[in-house]
C-alpha cells in the first residue's frame, strides 16, 4: 500500500486534494518575485522586487486567501501549465513533481523542518524589497540569479 505521507510519490498533480497542493509549496516566497520577460526572447529574469503582499521576512503573504482581490494578476499556479511553470523556480515543487524529478532534501514534506527552506539558502526572506520601496523603471537595475 501507498504511504499517505508521500502522496506526491503516487498521485500526479492533477490527482491532489487542495490540502496535498497547499502543502507542496515549500513557502520560499519566490513566485512572488516580480519577473521580467524578455520580449525577444522570452526568456524570464527574476528581481529581487516582491509582490507588495509578501512579508519580505517571512516569505508569508499577508493577504493569501484573499490574494486577488489585492493583486488581481498574482500568479493562480493551479492549474499548472507550460506557462506557468516558466514562471516558477526550477527549485519548485510543482515544477520538480511536473518534469518528474524528486522533492528536494530541504523541503519542508522531506526534511520535516519549515526553516530548511531559509536554512538551504532557498527562501527570499530577508533578501528581497517589497514593490512598495522600488519603482517599476528600477526593477530592471534588481535581476537577480537565484541559486536552486
Amino acid at each position: 500500500m501507498n504511504n499517505p505521507l508521500k502522496f506526491w510519490e503516487h498521485k500526479s498533480l492533477d490527482e491532489l486534494s487542495d490540502a496535498e497542493w497547499e502543502s507542496l509549496c515549500d513557502g520560499c516566497g519566490r513566485c512572488c518575485l516580480h519577473k521580467l520577460e524578455d520580449e525577444d526572447s522570452g526568456e524570464v529574469h527574476y528581481t529581487d522586487v516582491a509582490c507588495k503582499l509578501l512579508d519580505t521576512n517571512t516569505c508569508q503573504c499577508t493577504h493569501y486567501k484573499n490574494r486577488f482581490e489585492h493583486v488581481p494578476d498574482c500568479l493562480q499556479v493551479r492549474p499548472l501549465d507550460d506557462q506557468k511553470l516558466s514562471w516558477l523556480p526550477a527549485s519548485c515543487a510543482y515544477v520538480k513533481l511536473a518534469r518528474g524529478l524528486p522533492l528536494s532534501d530541504w523541503h519542508p514534506l522531506i526534511s520535516g523542518d519549515p526553516a530548511s527552506v531559509q536554512a538551504a539558502g532557498i527562501a527570499v526572506g530577508g533578501r528581497c524589497f517589497s514593490e512598495e520601496s522600488v519603482p517599476v523603471v528600477e526593477w530592471q537595475h534588481h535581476l537577480i540569479v537565484w541559486a536552486d
